[in-house]
Parts: C-alpha cells; sequence; structure tokens
C-alpha cells in the first residue's frame, strides 16, 4: 500500500531499531524537506529509543493529495496513508508539522522559539494602543485569488477600508539582506490579517504571535493547532468573500472597544505561545508516529539506499543560515520527562458542540455587522 503511493511522496521515513533513515525519491520546494526530516531527528534525540519501529510516506508540497472522493463506494479499498503538513475535509492527508518549526532560511525565518521569544520581546516594546488603528498584512499576493482580492481593501478613494496591505518582493528582500521583512518588526498595527495561500499558509502562527487581534479569513485548510482556535476568544472571523467590508468593520468595532480588541490578540498570542511551545509539537509528532505504527501490519526494514538521519551529519554538509538555523533548532540532550499524556479523543457530541459553538460566534458577529452597515449606508446618502 506504501508503495502505491511513492509516485506521489518526496520521501520515506523508517524507523528501525532506534535509528532514524531517509529515503527519498525527488527534491522538494526549497528546504522544506532537509527541515522536515531535520525535526524527525530531533525528536528521535529528544525522546531516544522510544519511537516504535515505522515506515511512512512523506508529501512536502503545498496541495493535498489523497482525495476522498477518489475512495467514494469502494469497499474494501484500502486508504493509503500520506503525511502532510496541513489537512482538508476532503483530503485523508495526515497534518504533519511544517519544516518552518525548524526554520525556513529562503525568506530568513529563524526556528519557531527563537522566532517567538524576539516577535514577544518587540511586541512589548509598542503598547497595544500605541500602534497604528489598521489591520495589516503583508505577503506575497500571487498565491491564491483571495490574497490578490485582498489588495482592494487598502485605502481608496471612495472608502478607507481600514487595512493596509503590502506585496512582499521577495526578491528585493533577499538583495537586501531581509532588512524590511523581519517578523518581529511587523507587530506595529493594533489588528493582523491571516489569509491562506496556496493551501494553508506557515505565517498563522506569527501573525497570532504579534499579540495584535487578529482577522483570520475563514480558512479552508487545518494544521496541526489550528482547529483549537475559537473565534472571538483568539481571533476575529472574515468572510472570504467579504473581506474588505469585514475588515472594516473588525477595526472600527476594536478602536471602539479597544480592551475586548487588545484581549483577543493577547489570547491569540498565549495559545500559540503556551499550546504551540516545541515540547507539544514534539509530543504531537511522538504521539501520531506512535499511534500510527500500531495500525501497520508489516515488520519495518531500511530499504537499500536508505540513509541514517544523524543530527550531526544531517548539518555538516551545510553552510549559512542553513546550518545556524539546524544548531540553534538542535535538540542538545534528551528529555528529563515522558511525553505528555494523550488525552482521549473528542466524542462525537463533544466535537459537534464545539463546531456550534464556533459557528454560533460568528454568526453574531455577521449579525450585528449587518446592522452596522445599515447604518453606515443610512448615513452616506443623508
Amino acid at each position: 500500500m506504501l508503495e502505491g503511493i511513492k509516485r506521489t511522496a518526496h520521501f520515506r521515513i523508517v524507523v528501525h531499531k532506534g535509528k532514524v533513515y531517509l529515503d527519498k525519491f525527488r527534491p522538494a520546494y526549497q528546504t522544506r524537506e532537509e527541515f522536515t526530516f531535520w525535526g524527525i531527528a530531533q525528536l528521535a534525540r529528544l525522546y531516544p529509543g522510544k519511537l516504535p519501529d515505522l515506515e511512512l510516506m512523506f508529501q512536502s508540497g503545498d496541495r493535498l493529495v489523497i482525495k476522498k472522493e477518489d475512495y467514494k463506494g469502494s469497499k474494501g479499498t484500502k486508504i493509503p496513508p500520506l503525511f502532510h503538513y496541513c489537512g482538508h475535509h476532503t483530503a485523508f492527508d495526515i497534518p504533519f508539522p511544517d519544516w518552518s518549526f525548524w526554520g525556513w532560511p529562503e525568506v530568513n525565518i529563524k526556528p519557531w522559539e527563537s522566532t517567538l521569544s524576539a516577535i514577544k520581546e518587540k511586541a512589548e516594546m509598542m503598547p497595544w494602543k500605541d500602534r497604528e488603528p489598521y489591520a495589516y498584512w503583508k505577503g506575497n499576493p500571487t498565491t491564491s485569488r483571495g490574497r490578490g482580492e485582498l489588495l482592494k481593501c487598502n485605502d481608496s478613494k471612495e472608502i478607507d477600508w481600514k487595512a493596509r496591505v503590502y506585496n512582499q518582493d521577495w526578491g528585493r528582500e533577499r538583495a537586501e539582506r531581509f532588512k524590511h521583512s523581519n517578523l518581529e518588526d511587523q507587530c506595529t498595527h493594533r489588528y493582523n490579517i491571516y489569509i491562506e495561500g496556496i493551501a494553508w499558509s506557515v505565517s498563522q502562527k506569527y501573525v497570532l504571535a504579534c499579540d495584535a487581534m487578529t482577522l483570520r479569513v475563514k480558512p479552508d485548510y487545518y494544521d496541526i493547532y489550528s482547529r483549537g482556535l475559537i473565534p472571538l476568544d483568539h481571533y476575529w472571523p472574515i468572510r472570504p468573500h467579504n473581506k474588505c467590508r469585514d475588515i472594516k468593520y473588525a477595526v472600527e468595532w476594536g478602536n471602539e472597544h479597544p480592551a475586548q480588541a487588545e484581549a483577543i490578540g493577547e489570547n491569540g498570542r498565549r495559545y500559540v505561545a503556551e499550546s504551540v511551545k516545541m515540547k507539544y509539537v514534539y509530543d504531537y509528532m511522538f504521539h501520531l508516529l506512535s499511534e500510527y505504527a500500531k495500525l501497520l501490519k508489516f515488520k519495518t526494514k531500511v530499504p537499500r539506499g536508505a540513509v541514517e538521519m544523524c543530527s550531526e551529519a544531517m548539518a555538516c554538509p551545510f553552510g549559512g543560515s542553513i546550518r545556524k538555523f539546524m544548531d540553534d533548532s538542535m535538540v542538545m540532550s534528551p528529555s528529563d520527562v515522558p511525553p505528555c499524556s494523550l488525552p482521549p479523543p473528542y466524542k462525537p457530541d463533544e466535537l459537534k458542540a464545539l463546531q456550534e459553538r464556533k459557528e454560533k460566534v460568528t454568526r453574531r458577529v455577521e449579525m450585528e455587522e449587518a446592522r452596522y452597515w445599515r447604518d453606515f449606508n443610512r448615513r452616506t446618502s443623508s
């Protein structure tokens, strides 16, 4: 079954007798694969000898591969397990932590722990009330239709949508040594926008970390932590088809209710700082791989040509920021505490209640906004 999806995977990971091996099929975009299996190597260093024998296939692109529609009505058909960076309700791909937790050198994003610390330090230097009273976004607008449409929410002669949206020129940034794109320097507005690209975006954790109130354009995809986010607790919901109007309303609401808006921003920051700390990222990986291994019905063996992943040997061929990010994110010693306990799964009624809570809050925001726009239209037409 695993061999059947080899053509869609970028590499195979094998854990055998406590050692981790890489079987590489084809190159992935930038250094995604290097930092993904670097992270798995660090997991093995954190919990030496605790990972069970297993074999998995990994896809490091953006788009999901194992579509549910391809398996409808096929009784007895085995669904191939493919690990990925995100999930979707129409796909069976298995979400795994993305490479940027250990660094993304091509855009100068440092490992998650040091980035989170730098963002927190810089954000504390500018109190929320002293920040620009607008919604901020900076990124590549060509990766999705939604991002392209977001550019229309910039200030215009007709109406100020309360958004300040910028096109990120990565070519220029690289030439100028990323002096205009440090994440910790972008916590200067009261509101930050999160919007997906081709699929999910690694930027979500950085947006939340800024402690500005996150204006989260309703995503289609989810990653390892995002399903725990609650509207009006951790973020403000924005509709994909109504972005500019929703953003304007959210910003004006926040400026009129600064204490509540600041609290939403702080709750979002606390969520990623506490629930998405690297200890829990590794524990998620550990439990995911352990439960996955229980489902395997064959004995693992090391494929011919596979290479053992030793942290020191992996880092040696690299220089510059790649080597630095690997050094900075290297697990220096085994954990002196075991992985956290795996909580029981949600019961169907609990999961339904959580989803209904999110939907109820979102509907309330939409109803209040509808009243706002009725009043706005009356004022501007009189």
